[in-house]
Protein backbone atom coordinates (compact mmCIF):
# COMPACT_ATOMS: atom_id res chain seq x y z
CA UNK A 1 0.00 0.00 0.00
CA UNK A 2 1.02 3.45 -0.59
CA UNK A 3 2.07 5.89 2.16
CA UNK A 4 1.80 9.44 2.21
CA UNK A 5 4.60 10.71 4.31
CA UNK A 6 5.37 14.57 5.04
CA UNK A 7 9.05 15.81 4.07
CA UNK A 8 9.98 18.46 6.34
CA UNK A 9 12.86 20.12 4.58
CA UNK A 10 15.04 22.35 6.65
CA UNK A 11 17.89 22.44 4.17
CA UNK A 12 17.94 26.11 3.31
CA UNK A 13 19.20 24.75 -0.22
CA UNK A 14 17.19 21.41 0.11
CA UNK A 15 18.15 19.99 -3.25
CA UNK A 16 20.39 17.30 -1.32
CA UNK A 17 18.08 16.41 0.75
CA UNK A 18 15.15 16.40 -1.87
CA UNK A 19 17.41 13.66 -4.01
CA UNK A 20 18.11 11.69 -1.73
CA UNK A 21 15.51 10.95 0.49
CA UNK A 22 12.99 10.47 -2.81
CA UNK A 23 15.57 7.98 -3.81
CA UNK A 24 15.58 5.63 -0.72
CA UNK A 25 11.50 5.97 0.68
CA UNK A 26 9.54 3.98 -0.78
CA UNK A 27 6.62 6.45 -0.22
CA UNK A 28 4.67 9.59 -1.86
CA UNK A 29 6.88 12.15 0.00
CA UNK A 30 4.81 15.53 0.28
CA UNK A 31 7.75 18.13 0.89
CA UNK A 32 7.33 21.37 2.32
CA UNK A 33 10.81 23.64 2.61
CA UNK A 34 10.15 24.53 6.11
CA UNK A 35 13.08 27.31 6.40
CA UNK A 36 10.56 29.19 4.35
CA UNK A 37 7.83 28.50 6.98
CA UNK A 38 5.79 25.92 5.03
CA UNK A 39 3.97 23.70 7.17
CA UNK A 40 1.45 21.50 6.52
CA UNK A 41 -1.87 22.60 7.27
CA UNK A 42 -3.18 19.17 7.86
CA UNK A 43 -2.05 15.92 10.30
CA UNK A 44 -3.47 13.49 7.30
CA UNK A 45 -0.46 11.68 6.46
CA UNK A 46 1.16 8.11 7.82
CA UNK A 47 3.87 9.50 9.00
CA UNK A 48 6.64 12.55 8.99
CA UNK A 49 10.37 12.71 7.85
CA UNK A 50 12.12 15.90 9.32
CA UNK A 51 15.89 16.63 7.80
CA UNK A 52 19.16 17.70 8.98
CA UNK A 53 19.72 20.97 8.26
CA UNK A 54 22.81 24.06 9.06
CA UNK A 55 20.52 25.33 11.35
CA UNK A 56 20.58 24.86 15.04
CA UNK A 57 17.03 23.74 17.43
CA UNK A 58 18.40 26.15 19.86
CA UNK A 59 18.29 29.29 16.88
CA UNK A 60 15.86 32.10 17.94
CA UNK A 61 14.26 32.20 14.49
CA UNK A 62 10.65 32.11 13.61
CA UNK A 63 10.62 29.11 11.40
CA UNK A 64 12.27 26.68 14.02
CA UNK A 65 9.82 28.06 16.80
CA UNK A 66 6.88 27.53 14.02
CA UNK A 67 8.18 23.91 12.97
CA UNK A 68 8.68 23.02 16.59
CA UNK A 69 5.37 23.86 17.26
CA UNK A 70 4.01 21.79 14.19
CA UNK A 71 5.93 18.88 15.49
CA UNK A 72 4.66 18.74 18.86
CA UNK A 73 0.97 18.78 17.87
CA UNK A 74 1.78 16.17 14.89
CA UNK A 75 3.18 13.97 17.76
CA UNK A 76 0.44 14.66 20.28
CA UNK A 77 -1.85 12.94 17.29
CA UNK A 78 0.35 10.06 16.81
CA UNK A 79 1.85 10.83 13.61
CA UNK A 80 4.97 8.23 13.43
CA UNK A 81 7.76 10.25 12.92
CA UNK A 82 11.64 10.46 11.34
CA UNK A 83 14.28 12.46 12.06
CA UNK A 84 17.64 12.66 10.72
CA UNK A 85 20.60 14.47 12.12
CA UNK A 86 18.92 18.69 13.10
CA UNK A 87 15.36 16.73 12.78
CA UNK A 88 16.76 14.31 15.19
CA UNK A 89 18.08 17.28 17.45
CA UNK A 90 14.94 19.10 16.96
CA UNK A 91 12.28 15.66 17.81
CA UNK A 92 14.50 15.68 21.15
CA UNK A 93 13.90 19.68 22.15
CA UNK A 94 10.36 19.13 21.07
CA UNK A 95 10.12 16.43 23.58
CA UNK A 96 12.05 17.41 26.55
CA UNK A 97 15.04 16.81 25.69
CA UNK A 98 18.26 18.71 25.69
CA UNK A 99 20.50 19.55 22.54
CA UNK A 100 24.36 21.48 23.28
CA UNK A 101 26.43 22.05 21.17
CA UNK A 102 29.40 19.63 21.23
CA UNK A 103 33.15 20.60 21.80
CA UNK A 104 34.61 19.16 18.93
CA UNK A 105 33.14 18.49 15.54
CA UNK A 106 31.77 14.71 14.25
CA UNK A 107 32.39 14.61 10.74
CA UNK A 108 33.13 11.66 8.20
CA UNK A 109 32.71 8.06 8.20
CA UNK A 110 32.02 6.75 11.68
CA UNK A 111 31.34 3.75 13.68
CA UNK A 112 28.15 3.61 15.44
CA UNK A 113 27.14 0.68 17.48
CA UNK A 114 23.15 -0.59 18.46
CA UNK A 115 21.62 -2.30 20.45
CA UNK A 116 20.16 -4.50 18.19
CA UNK A 117 16.18 -4.24 20.02
CA UNK A 118 14.89 -1.02 18.54
CA UNK A 119 13.44 -2.04 14.48
CA UNK A 120 14.57 0.70 12.77
CA UNK A 121 17.77 -0.68 12.78
CA UNK A 122 16.72 -4.53 12.27
CA UNK A 123 19.14 -6.20 9.61
CA UNK A 124 21.58 -3.84 10.73
CA UNK A 125 25.32 -4.73 12.32
CA UNK A 126 25.39 -3.94 15.82
CA UNK A 127 28.71 -2.50 14.85
CA UNK A 128 27.89 -0.33 11.54
CA UNK A 129 29.35 2.29 9.43
CA UNK A 130 27.56 6.17 8.73
CA UNK A 131 28.19 9.63 7.12
CA UNK A 132 28.06 11.98 9.89
CA UNK A 133 28.03 15.88 10.38
CA UNK A 134 27.70 17.63 13.38
CA UNK A 135 28.64 20.27 15.59
CA UNK A 136 25.24 19.84 17.81
CA UNK A 137 23.89 16.69 19.70
CA UNK A 138 21.68 15.49 22.12
CA UNK A 139 23.04 15.75 24.92
CA UNK A 140 19.75 14.41 27.07
CA UNK A 141 17.29 12.28 25.69
CA UNK A 142 13.66 13.16 26.12
CA UNK A 143 11.77 11.68 29.42
CA UNK A 144 10.24 8.32 28.70
CA UNK A 145 12.82 7.78 25.50
CA UNK A 146 15.19 4.79 24.96
CA UNK A 147 18.50 5.21 23.67
CA UNK A 148 19.30 2.27 20.83
CA UNK A 149 22.44 3.73 18.84
CA UNK A 150 25.29 5.47 20.15
CA UNK A 151 29.07 6.02 19.49
CA UNK A 152 31.89 8.13 21.30
CA UNK A 153 30.69 11.18 20.35
CA UNK A 154 27.48 10.61 21.93
CA UNK A 155 24.20 9.61 21.17
CA UNK A 156 22.92 8.68 17.76
CA UNK A 157 19.45 7.61 17.96
CA UNK A 158 16.33 7.41 20.76
CA UNK A 159 12.93 6.18 20.31
CA UNK A 160 9.99 7.72 22.13
CA UNK A 161 6.38 5.98 20.97
CA UNK A 162 6.49 6.39 17.22
CA UNK A 163 8.87 8.39 17.11
CA UNK A 164 12.95 7.28 15.51
CA UNK A 165 15.62 9.88 15.57
CA UNK A 166 19.14 9.25 14.45
CA UNK A 167 22.08 11.70 14.78
CA UNK A 168 24.09 10.22 11.66
CA UNK A 169 22.85 10.19 7.58
CA UNK A 170 21.86 7.50 6.20
CA UNK A 171 20.27 9.30 2.76
CA UNK A 172 23.99 10.42 2.35
CA UNK A 173 25.54 9.41 -1.08
CA UNK A 174 29.13 10.16 -1.95
CA UNK A 175 28.15 13.61 -3.91
CA UNK A 176 26.59 15.03 -0.69
CA UNK A 177 29.31 14.08 1.57
CA UNK A 178 31.85 15.53 -0.23
CA UNK A 179 29.78 18.73 -0.89
CA UNK A 180 28.97 19.33 2.36
CA UNK A 181 32.73 18.49 4.32
CA UNK A 182 33.52 21.09 1.34
CA UNK A 183 31.50 23.58 3.22
CA UNK A 184 32.53 23.36 6.71
CA UNK A 185 34.22 25.72 8.46
CA UNK A 186 37.38 22.87 10.23
CA UNK A 187 40.70 23.23 9.35
CA UNK A 188 42.13 22.53 5.87
CA UNK A 189 43.72 19.70 6.88
CA UNK A 190 40.41 17.81 8.83
CA UNK A 191 38.57 18.49 5.46
CA UNK A 192 40.96 17.08 3.39
CA UNK A 193 40.73 14.08 5.97
CA UNK A 194 37.59 13.24 5.36
CA UNK A 195 37.32 13.90 2.23
CA UNK A 196 40.34 11.06 1.58
CA UNK A 197 37.63 8.97 3.15
CA UNK A 198 34.94 9.68 0.97
CA UNK A 199 35.80 6.48 -1.19
CA UNK A 200 33.97 3.51 -2.66
CA UNK A 201 34.20 1.58 -0.01
CA UNK A 202 33.23 3.25 2.87
CA UNK A 203 30.21 4.28 1.19
CA UNK A 204 29.20 0.77 -0.32
CA UNK A 205 29.65 0.16 3.90
CA UNK A 206 27.64 2.96 4.94
CA UNK A 207 24.76 1.69 2.66
CA UNK A 208 23.82 -1.01 5.17
CA UNK A 209 21.75 1.57 7.25
CA UNK A 210 20.15 2.49 4.43
CA UNK A 211 17.86 -0.13 5.35
CA UNK A 212 16.35 2.25 8.18
CA UNK A 213 13.92 3.96 5.58
CA UNK A 214 12.57 0.51 4.59
CA UNK A 215 12.26 -0.52 8.21
CA UNK A 216 10.49 2.64 8.89
CA UNK A 217 7.89 2.34 5.98
CA UNK A 218 7.37 -1.16 7.12
CA UNK A 219 6.56 -0.14 10.82
CA UNK A 220 4.36 2.89 9.77
CA UNK A 221 2.45 0.63 7.42
CA UNK A 222 1.92 -1.90 9.96
CA UNK A 223 0.84 0.51 12.10
CA UNK A 224 -1.45 1.80 9.17
CA UNK A 225 -2.66 -1.92 8.77
CA UNK A 226 -3.39 -2.16 12.94
CA UNK A 227 -5.26 1.13 12.78
CA UNK A 228 -7.37 -0.10 9.94
CA UNK A 229 -8.28 -3.43 11.58
CA UNK A 230 -9.11 -1.87 14.83
CA UNK A 231 -11.37 1.15 13.29
CA UNK A 232 -13.17 -2.18 11.48
CA UNK A 233 -13.56 -3.98 14.60
CA UNK A 234 -15.23 -0.83 16.22
CA UNK A 235 -17.29 -0.07 13.70
CA UNK A 236 -18.67 -3.76 14.19
CA UNK A 237 -19.42 -3.51 17.58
Amino acid sequence: MSLRIALLNAAHDGEDNRRNFRRELDADLVEYDVTERELPDTFAFDGCLLTGSRASVYWDEPWIADLEAWVGEAVDRGLPFLGVCFGHQLLAHALGGRVEAMPEYEIGYRTVEHDGENPLLSGVDDEFTVFTTHSDHVAEIPPGAQLFAENDYGVHGFRKGDVFAVQFHPEYDPVTAETVTKGKDLPDERIQRVLDGITEENYRAACEAKQVFDNFTDYVRTRRTAEGDAARVASDD
